[in-house]
């Protein structure tokens, strides 16, 4: 029996006992089931700027927590061995919500103020997300999503209750570019405009020299976010060479400080990156 999954805009139409194209929901008896539920990949105790988040209780230390899948296909992604990586071949370590719960307030000494659903795409496995920050929030701590924003409205209204900061990859802003990525850039921006009525939130967009570096859309980009919410947090990072882009050059760290300064005409706090 084929079955739908909704959590993102791909809407993948499954056979039986096929996975979608994040490589970590599958059609089991006709129900989507997730299948890196609670497998655990990568687990770090972060500053909260390696999110990155820079307005969101600077200097703290966050529990942060990853799993495999992504719903993109970015050629530059840095975390590519688990994002990419198939159920199958990951190697993971089970722990319940209710175990992260206790690894976050265990740390809690060391300056941990909760848990990051972050290195992968963690939406992909968004019921341990709700589960776990269920647990987290009803401990007195805090949690954070790192994500692309390619996630139904439906999956974004899941988590909100439990969620106090995000930072969503902007990766650009023309929709020809999310396309080459595997994306939507209408998805990301409906997205943005939701989680910014609930929740503390801060943008990063990668310059990829010859993708998404001119002024023209950094200014278009800019404007769109301050029309949105003047209090949003830009990050405007740069590029080095990775994964299936490792023989590239790096973006020209001028460039960087360039885009940044056209996206201050606009948004008041903007960040660089990488430089």
């Amino acid at each position: 029996m084929k079955a739908v999954c909704d959590t993102c805009m791909h809407r993948c139409v499954l056979e039986e006992g096929q996975y979608g194209l994040c490589g970590a929901r599958k059609n089991e008896g006709g129900q989507i089931a997730c299948k890196n539920y609670g497998r655990i990949t990568a687990l770090a105790l972060d500053p909260i700027e390696k999110k990155p988040l820079r307005m969101f209780y600077p200097g703290s230390l966050i529990l942060s927590a990853g799993s495999f899948g992504c719903n993109l296909k970015c050629p530059f992604c840095q975390n590519h061995e688990i994002s990419m990586c198939k159920a199958a071949d990951a190697k993971t370590v089970y722990l319940s919500p209710g175990e992260l719960a206790d690894r976050a307030s265990a740390c809690r000494r060391k300056g941990n103020i909760g848990a990051a659903f972050t290195y992968n795409e963690p939406l992909t496995g968004w019921e341990y997300v709700r589960d776990a920050a269920k647990l987290i929030r009803h401990r007195g701590m805090k949690n954070v999503l790192v994500t692309n924003g390619c996630a139904s409205l439906p999956v974004l209204e899941e988590l909100l209750p439990y969620i106090d900061a995000m930072n969503i990859d902007l990766k650009g802003f023309r929709e020809d570019y999310y396309r080459k990525l595997g994306g939507s850039l209408e998805t990301v921006k409906a997205f943005i405009r939701r989680a910014a009525q609930e929740c503390h939130v801060e943008l990063s967009t990668l310059i990829v020299p010859g993708e998404n570096d001119s002024e023209a859309q950094m200014r278009e980009e800019a404007q769109w976010i301050a029309s949105v919410n003047q209090n949003i947090v830009l990050h405007v990072t740069r590029f080095f060479p990775r994964y299936q882009m490792a023989g590239c050059d790096a973006t020209d760290v001028q460039a960087v400080y360039r885009l940044a300064d056209t996206a201050r005409e606009y948004v008041e706090h903007v960040f660089t990156g990488n430089c």
